[in-house]
């Protein structure tokens, strides 16, 4: 047992004088330790047991586990981004840098589609429209991301050209939010009428609002009576 003790103990003494790395002659220096201690407790008779050599000790292995989506409650709406069609679908073109494929969380519907970007440079975006001009087929619909830019593409239910992207009447429709001032969703009712009718119906609001804002200054006058 001494002789193997010796024997095991100059070959790694060899072991260590050549190697390189410092983990490996870390690992080396105390295993030749260990070893001398062995040996000086054989001469001296003690027959305790080893301590563990640098084999027998476990070393930690460092694992990388990838994080599960977590989207935050909210969103930086995607209000900008451009669009063109041919006769079987639309495509929607949104400006975003770092988007990863994993991490898109998408809500197709035959007439609205919802699609939300998470941890984009460390915010969460969404790019949604609650009422399209026309049906889509929701389970042909996908998005595609590239280096600057991501793809929606919306399948569409019919053949055909579009004239707008979005339902005139939604379009149409004011915003009546609680927490929004009524008269916001009427003038912005009013600003698509504009936009949306001949010169007749272009008149006609021209007219009312300049009317409008006569009876105001009226009022305003009336205050310093």
């Amino acid at each position: 047992m001494a002789e193997e003790l010796a024997l095991d103990l100059e070959e790694l003494r060899q072991l260590h004088s050549s190697a390189k790395r410092p983990r490996i002659l870390s690992l080396i220096s105390s295993e030749i330790r260990s070893l001398e201690k062995l040996q000086a407790s054989k001469e001296d008779g003690n027959a305790a047991a080893p301590p563990p050599t640098a084999s027998q000790i476990p070393i930690p292995i460092s694992t990388s586990v990838k994080a599960p989506i977590n989207p935050a409650l909210n969103y930086v709406s995607v209000s900008s981004f451009s669009w063109d069609q041919d006769m079987d679908k639309v495509k929607i073109y949104v400006f975003l840098e770092g988007v990863e494929q994993e991490k898109i969380q998408t809500d197709f519907k035959p007439l609205s589609f919802d699609v939300k970007f998470h941890d984009v440079k460390g915010k969460n975006y969404r790019c949604a429209v609650p009422k399209l001009n026309k049906e889509i087929v929701p389970e042909k619909c996908k998005v595609v991301v590239k280096p600057t830019r991501v793809i929606i593409s919306l399948f569409k239910a019919s053949k055909g050209d579009w004239p707008d992207l979005y339902s005139k009447e939604d379009k149409l429709k004011p915003n009546l939010d609680k927490e929004q001032d009524p008269m916001a969703g009427i003038m912005d009712l009013m600003k698509n009428m504009y936009e949306e009718g001949d010169d007749e119906m272009k008149r006609t609001i021209a007219k009312a609002w300049t009317d409008a804002r006569s009876v105001k200054a009226e009022d305003a006058l009336k205050s310093y009576r």
